[in-house]
């Protein structure tokens, strides 16, 4: 059964009776090739144990069961369960759970379906209100996997991607590339989905990095400071920071310990300054 086909999706529409979410953000794959694109790029073989995110009726999940060696799919959708028990039917190595990812523990479902698999891969095609929240449960709780391959909107991407200087780098971008190496895999048009969305989309592959890209003393410090200082991204450090409860007369005094000019803006610092400046402020109890 050929899931990505808009004929298909609409017989499986019509026998279950269920209609596309907006809330959940459902947009079905109708595109082989972005298919492919995903699985490809991924790097999926009969060695991982793959975790999807939000497998709606199973179209990626039965393009990546193809090549894992098992494929467990969380989706939040409780009237897609009996969907996918038709549409998976006798693929041996799919698990299916009725869950929501964010309140899912991840680490602990890892370590129950590992088994023998050598390595744990994530992919999805991510609902567009709930991707930034997604990704970063998926860096910041360590689950132990060793890349993440999901479709989002491309504006997203596009600041996931964005360098220091850039003026799209954000808080996302040093969060994302503080925690791994990130590769864009492909651009994805909305008349590869259905519905068909406003937006077009990408996917991107985050290589979880063995140490992170910066070495702050605190983490947890160190992304209130970065998110201090994104806070209000278009004053100076010095004026933005002041978020922290820092006087400026402290701030500048962490500012120059840290070599970081006064009138520099949070999008210009690399993680390696952030993390001075994180040092430096907590050492002056902010």
């Amino acid at each position: 059964m050929k899931l990505y086909e808009p004929s298909t999706i609409k017989l499986i529409k019509n026998k279950y009776g269920f209609r596309f979410s907006k809330s959940l953000g459902q947009n079905f794959l109708i595109d082989k090739a972005v298919l492919d694109s995903i699985t490809d790029g991924a790097g999926l073989c009969k060695d991982d144990l793959v975790i999807e995110i939000g497998p709606g009726i199973g179209v990626l999940t039965q393009a990546a069961a193809e090549k894992a060696g098992k494929v467990v799919a969380v989706e939040i959708d409780e009237g897609l369960i009996e969907v996918l028990r038709f549409t998976l039917y006798g693929i041996e190595n799919v698990k299916v759970i009725n869950g929501n990812i964010l309140k899912t523990d991840l680490k602990a479902l890892i370590e129950q379906e590992k088994g023998d698999l050598l390595h744990v891969k994530v992919i999805g095609n991510l609902p567009y209100y709930i991707t930034t929240a997604i990704i970063m449960k998926l860096l910041s709780d360590h689950i132990g996997c060793e890349s993440i391959t999901v479709m989002m909107q491309k504006e997203v991407g596009d600041r996931i991607m964005a360098a220091p200087g850039n003026r799209e780098y954000g808080a996302i971008s040093a969060a994302v590339q503080y925690y791994s190496i990130v590769n864009r895999i492909s651009e994805v048009d909305k008349t590869s989905f259905m519905p068909q969305p406003k937006v077009d989309s990408c996917v991107l592959r985050m290589d979880i990095l063995d140490t992170p890209a910066a070495a702050p003393e605190d983490e947890d410090h160190f992304f209130r400071v970065i998110r201090a200082a994104f806070g209000q991204r278009r004053k100076t450090l010095l004026n933005s920071l002041g978020s922290t409860g820092a006087p400026k007369s402290v701030l500048a005094e962490v500012l120059d310990k840290a070599d970081i000019d006064k009138s520099r803006r949070a999008e210009t610092l690399t993680l390696e300054e952030f993390a001075r400046l994180s040092d430096e402020l907590a050492q002056k109890g902010y």
